[in-house]
């Protein structure tokens, strides 16, 4: 089993809840936005606590509420790719690609600079600064960043939304390699139904 989440969170005057089981390959979170896909994405990343529930990935429990079990963000192992990709403005792409593999427990990495810059032929872009990139090549760059942080998981969110149809469709190419090729689980978030149809094997509603 991917994914084994049951969670519920109060955010304000919203209760948020979902409950979904998916085996390995793409589970996407579809629904409208502000439906509270990121906030359940965020509390499998351990960035936002559930009021109650149980969050276990690949038969290791992150989280459980009746255990008194909460892995710290840092302990979870999981590869988080946002909508805006995030780089750090003042290191180059080389640097930003190896921020967390330098973080990263030896023992746990699968993937060097290499590697990922073979695998997302992103091997020219290695010297640039992240202002100078169009949004495909920052989200590539984003993408080989959470690679090469020794994840057993990535976590996705929305992050096709800020591209045009062209980086869109390369970017999708790039996360049908991961699926199929690394095979690395994927929690994925998205309200495009168009796009989860394509990449995901279970489709959660949302919202």
């Amino acid at each position: 089993m991917a994914f084994d989440v049951t969670v519920e969170c109060q955010r304000g005057d919203r209760t948020i809840t979902a409950e979904f089981a998916s085996d390995a390959g793409l589970t996407a979170l579809f629904g409208p936005s502000g439906a509270g896909k990121t906030s359940v994405l965020n509390m499998v990343a351990g960035l936002l606590r559930p009021d109650a529930g149980r969050i276990a990935v690949g038969g290791r429990v992150l989280f459980d509420a009746r255990a008194r079990i909460a892995l710290p963000a840092r302990h979870r192992r999981a590869g988080y790719v946002f909508q805006d990709g995030r780089l750090f403005p003042h290191m180059r792409v080389r640097d930003n690609l190896t921020y967390g593999w330098n973080l990263a427990a030896p023992a746990d990495r699968w993937m060097d600079l290499a590697e990922a810059t073979r695998f997302l032929g992103i091997g020219p872009l290695l010297d640039r600064w992240p202002r100078t990139l169009s949004g495909g090549e920052a989200q590539r760059v984003a993408i080989g960043r959470a690679l090469l942080s020794a994840p057993r998981f990535l976590l996705m969110d929305e992050p096709l939304a800020s591209l045009d149809r062209a980086r869109r469709t390369e970017i999708i190419e790039v996360i049908e390699r991961i699926r199929d090729d690394l095979k690395l689980p994927i929690l994925y978030v998205s309200h495009d139904r168009e796009e989860v149809e394509r990449l995901a094997k279970t489709i959660v509603p949302i919202g």
